[in-house]
């Protein structure tokens, strides 16, 4: 298979990698973990660096969508043992109401490749415009920002990329 027919996981940061909430018993870092010169992160305490073992396991490109564009790669993945990763540029504005400001975005470049979106602030309305615009198999997968991945979501985006037809499967690396 051509790394063109290989599916997407597009993966945002805030909320899935770092989620908002911790358990008040959760070991805490007190590590603050410098972003840029001129910022520090008080949440990158939370990431949980198995994580990209298990991202980097999915039959599937793994690509940013992100906010944090550069700093994904230059912050994360390091803390994720991720090598770096393709980011999608997003557009200066693209709002339309009801759908997330993402949502066109990632259709358009993942240009009818299957792909999965992670993310936590998916609607409704943002499947409904993927499965009308969007002409290959998507799946919008909608995690918990006060939990970010669990083994739960992990489970649920191998077995959706198991059952892709035989065409759109990647083989496991």
């Amino acid at each position: 298979m051509s790394a063109s027919e290989r599916p997407l996981l597009f993966l945002d940061v805030d909320g899935p990698l770092i989620p908002f909430g911790a358990p008040p018993d959760a070991p805490r870092n007190q590590t603050r973990v410098q972003v840029r010169p001129d910022d520090v992160h008080p949440l990158l305490h939370r990431v949980q660096p198995e994580h990209g073992r298990l991202l980097a396991a999915l039959p599937c490109d793994l690509v940013w969508a992100s906010t944090w564009m550069s700093d994904a790669n230059d912050v994360l993945a390091p803390l994720l043992g991720l090598p770096a990763l393709p980011m999608v540029d997003w557009p200066d504005s693209d709002e339309d109401g009801a759908l997330h400001w993402k949502t066109r975005g990632l259709v358009e470049w993942a240009q009818g490749r299957p792909f999965v979106w992670v993310d936590d602030e998916i609607s409704p309305a943002d499947r409904g415009w993927v499965s009308v615009h969007h002409h290959g198999p998507a799946l919008l997968h909608r995690v918990d920002a006060r939990h970010g991945l669990t083994d739960r979501d992990f489970t649920v985006i191998s077995s959706w990329l198991a059952h892709l037809p035989k065409s759109h499967r990647a083989p496991i690396r």
